[in-house]
């Protein structure tokens, strides 16, 4: 779930990744390689008899105007209702549901998802609202129309998507980057095809350890002009491998990253929950990387030492997360002072696994060395341990 603004590619153009490539390359990507803007339809556009019906819920006559524009420009019919009472009688046999910023609350049993569309201006209340009713999305307008379009024309033909997990530290320096690393390391030792994402523009550049910044492939600058829906096989050809996974990094440099928005990011995560089986973000902490890739992950691990201060700090972190499922894993030896069942009770989450407390962490990630201490028996046990939680939800991605 993320703060989407893409926008469709149309028919025949060159894609997303296409013109990152030719930027990379140091070359201008002509104007075939963006997408058109989402425009309104005629008055009188043709639907087919058997198109599918999009659920809106809002009182709010403006919000419907745009939302019909959108939806008739994704080939779809609108229903709009104005309380959630009327809503749940149809929420089920609808494509889609959105649900407008003037809600405050969804029938008790209900079909997820739900996307939450509001209006630019009403800033992060958006995103508390969504965690509060429990919608999966967010989609700002009119910055995130285009998007929006693409998701409903997807619902109609779901494909197979892998699993999106994200990792965050429940404080400063609690190792999230390190877990993340070990977990993407061994899922592609395992045969999963893997995907790392480094989420935090501010933290130095994953690649560094990983000790990869010399290896080709796409960083995320060379996507910041990406837009429309972004072909996962060419995305997949084009990222970086080590470790026997792919990965996308903000490169290890001295220099002001360049902003990436969340149409390009948005666009990368769906792409590569359809080509791979497991998507690994390495979050961040901050509020914009929270934002952005945090409402995109299907489920989060929360990393922590094993100290009351940072079960506190964990605690305070729950209210930035989106409502999905989440878990602690905590940075200890076994018999540390402060126990696993202690430290769930304090957050408010359970511990799904221990992270290994090694000797030499840090200095591994500073030279990039994680790979290599990947590969100790302590490590694997701790990664294979959280594999086997998330072996049921690993389903294939759109690629071979």
């Amino acid at each position: 779930m993320s703060r989407h603004q893409q926008a469709p590619a149309p028919s025949g153009s060159a894609s997303a990744v296409t013109a990152a490539r030719r930027k990379a390359a140091g070359e201008r990507a002509g104007p075939d390689g963006h997408a058109a803007p989402v425009r309104g339809p005629a008055p009188d556009a043709w639907l087919p008899e058997e198109a599918a019906e999009v659920l809106l819920v809002t009182g709010f006559d403006f919000l419907q105007g745009e939302v019909e524009r959108i939806v008739a420009a994704a080939g779809a019919r609108l229903r709009v209702v104005a309380g959630v009472v009327e809503a749940a009688r149809y929420w089920d046999s609808s494509s889609a549901v959105l649900v407008g910023s003037d809600v405050r609350e969804l029938p008790p049993r209900r079909r997820a998802p739900a996307v939450l569309v509001g209006l630019s201006g009403e800033g992060d209340s958006l995103w508390h609202l969504a965690a509060a009713l429990g919608a999966e999305r967010v989609a700002v307008l009119p910055d995130a129309a285009a998007w929006l379009a693409e998701y409903l024309s997807r619902s109609r033909s779901p494909q197979a998507a892998g699993l999106v997990l994200g990792v965050t530290g429940g404080c400063g320096g609690a190792g999230a980057t390190t877990a993340a690393v070990w977990i993407a390391q061994a899922a592609a030792g395992m045969g999963v095809r893997v995907l790392l994402v480094d989420g935090d523009p501010w933290g130095g550049g994953l690649e560094l350890a990983l000790a990869a910044e010399e290896l080709p492939g796409l960083r995320w600058p060379d996507l910041s002009e990406a837009s429309g829906s972004i072909d996962p096989g060419q995305l997949a050809d084009s990222l970086p491998v080590t470790g026997g996974f792919s990965f996308l990094s903000w490169p290890a440099s001295r220099d002001r990253p360049a902003p990436v928005d969340a149409a390009a990011t948005g666009g990368v995560v769906d792409a590569a929950r359809r080509g791979y089986e497991l998507v690994v973000v390495d979050i961040g902490r901050g509020a914009e990387p929270l934002h952005t890739f945090a409402w995109d992950c299907d489920r989060i691990l929360v990393v922590l030492p094993a100290q009351l201060k940072a079960a506190v700090a964990s605690a305070r972190l729950l209210q930035e997360l989106p409502p999905v499922e989440a878990a602690l894993l905590v940075r200890g030896k076994p018999g540390a002072a402060l126990d696993s069942a202690l430290i769930s009770d304090a957050v408010g989450l359970p511990v799904h696994g221990r992270v290994p407390d090694l000797r030499g962490v840090t200095g591994a990630s500073e030279s990039g060395r994680l790979l290599e201490l990947g590969k100790r028996r302590s490590v694997r046990h701790f990664a294979a341990s959280v594999l086997d939680l998330l072996d049921g939800e690993l389903a294939a991605g759109g690629l071979p």
